[in-house]
């Protein structure tokens, strides 16, 4: 064996001695509390339908997109695409990428310069700390959702600021205080930069344009591969923006457009999410539920995400693997993916979820811990 990979296994063999050693499996079987598919739309018959007779219909949906966008993938459905997600979110356009953890490395590596400096939320996403790497500029970091905190930092910066912040975080289940930061940040003329993933569907069209925050928010980031059930994003912004990623962005320069079949199905989705209410209440009765069971959790209480600390990487290991023997598939995080002493079991409720199930669910979890 060659040297680095002695390397790369010693590595692996720590992770495994430490039980974090990630693993690719089949998909399981058992009751879901832990997929991103809150609203069921990933296995809703009628939508599904809804895009068969679509592919029926237009069979070239199908056809490969035979290149970048500035060379031959640039369809006349990405462009009807881009266009009704623009009107839809009040925006003056939007840019379609692949997946949100692309967008954001667009966003990220390229608006900001040397001389600039990006803010980001403590629990940002990992794929802005990896775009942060690839721009020139500073990175600085802010307590979690600590308006004061994130003002500090401001008033000490010269030269241009990015904030960056998650308008429903993914691991802790919370909000940002959105309207309050985007105060802030217009205060000290810095650009908000708003990732809707979790929102999204969940809360509508998400946070930024239910308190109509559009004009205080320089981009935000729509991603469809959660409770849309599809997949892909978009950045909303205005064309002089959209413009400038398209020049200088090479997450999305050097890119394959995606099948239109993908931004056919982002466009149905949300003609669906228009006419089909159910999915949204029957979720918000169900994390009513869950928070009726009395689980001690730091998450929002009408949040998806609900997450339960458990202290230590072995215990939270048995209560998961106890949950997946009673049959209820959940997403235990470890450390260091989070800091030491904060593990948890990340819990996310669903529209098809039942109240038996979620009572099942919690009734183990409490008697574990």
């Amino acid at each position: 064996m060659l040297d680095h990979l002695h390397y790369f296994q010693e590595a692996l063999d720590k992770r495994k001695a430490d039980q974090t050693l990630r693993i690719l499996k089949p998909r399981s079987e058992g009751v879901d509390f832990y997929s991103n598919d809150y609203l069921g739309l990933a296995r809703n018959e009628e939508l599904r339908n809804l895009l068969l007779k679509q592919i029926n219909d237009h069979p070239h949906l199908l056809s490969g997109s035979t290149g970048s966008r500035l060379i031959s993938g640039n369809s006349k459905e990405v462009i009807e695409t881009e266009n009704f997600i623009s009107k839809e979110h009040q925006n003056e356009s939007a840019l379609l990428f692949s997946s949100g953890y692309n967008a954001n490395l667009a966003l990220f590596s390229t608006l900001p310069n040397r001389h600039d400096t990006i803010i980001v939320d403590e629990k940002i996403h990992r794929s802005v700390h990896d775009a942060c790497k690839m721009s020139h500029a500073r990175k600085l970091k802010f307590k979690h959702n600590d308006i004061g905190d994130l003002e500090q930092v401001l008033k000490r910066q010269n030269g241009n600021c990015y904030v960056a912040i998650e308008s429903l975080y993914s691991m802790d289940g919370d909000f940002a205080p959105i309207r309050e930061i985007a105060e802030v940040a217009k205060k000290y003329k810095a650009f908000l930069i708003v990732d809707e993933a979790h929102s999204f569907g969940v809360f509508e069209y998400g946070l930024v344009e239910k308190y109509q925050l559009q004009t205080m928010v320089l981009a935000t980031v729509i991603t469809y591969g959660k409770a849309l059930g599809s997949h892909g994003a978009a950045i909303l912004c205005d064309e002089v923006v959209k413009s400038y990623l398209v020049n200088f962005a090479s997450p999305f320069i050097y890119t394959t457009a995606a099948q239109d079949i993908q931004w056919r199905s982002i466009r149905t989705g949300y003609e669906f999410l228009k006419t089909n209410k159910n999915p949204s209440s029957s979720l918000q009765e169900n994390i009513k539920i869950f928070h009726q069971q009395n689980i001690r959790t730091p998450s929002s209480e009408n949040s998806p995400i609900q997450a339960v600390l458990v202290s230590d990487n072995h215990r939270l290991k048995n209560l998961q693997e106890t949950l997946l023997h009673e049959g209820f598939l959940t997403y235990a995080v470890f450390s260091p993916t989070v800091k030491e002493g904060t593990e948890r079991l990340r819990i996310c409720l669903h529209s098809f979820n039942t109240e038996e199930e979620i009572i099942g669910l919690t009734k183990i979890i409490k008697d574990f811990i």
